[in-house]
């Protein structure tokens, strides 16, 4: 799917002055100058202007083309499926996490999303493990980031 550059600069431009309210907001530091919403302002400031750039682009490019318009590959079901299932795990993880705990969700998911994408489940399955491994010992080993965790059968995960 394709949208004009106006539909995406106004939701940048939204955004943008989102971020300005907000970081206006933030408290002043004793004794400084600046403060701690000086740097997101000012980048907030550019992503406005290059919002309102995109918004006159699209503006004067819609007498040839439409708000939006459908690739050929949305058509197909299959494609719209994989496509979809990254975003449906990232939501499903952030809602079952806590109940279902770091290790058993990231290795069904993985093993899904590779299934979905066409992987032989022979592959799929052990490589889906190993990440799952690898990820776990990275983050709550090494850099020792408490991950979600379910104690089932008095395993350490």
């Amino acid at each position: 799917m394709k949208f004009n550059d106006a539909i995406s600069g106004a939701v940048l431009l939204a955004l943008a002055i989102a971020v300005i309210a907000h970081s206006r907001g933030l408290p002043a530091m004793p004794g400084q100058f600046v403060g701690p919403g000086l740097f997101p302002g000012l980048i907030a400031a550019a992503l406005a202007v290059a919002a309102v750039l995109l918004i006159v682009r699209g503006v004067r490019a819609r007498a040839s083309e439409p708000w939006f318009h459908f690739e050929a590959w949305t058509r197909d079901t299959l494609l719209v499926v994989r496509f979809a299932a990254i975003p449906l795990f990232v939501v499903a993880y952030a809602l079952l996490s806590e109940a279902v705990g770091f290790v058993p969700l990231a290795f069904v998911g993985l093993a899904v999303l590779f299934l979905v994408a066409g992987v032989r489940g022979l592959i799929a399955l052990p490589v889906s493990a190993v990440a799952t491994a690898a990820v776990y010992y990275a983050f709550a080993v090494i850099l020792r980031v408490p991950l979600p965790r379910v104690d089932v059968l008095g395993l350490p995960f």
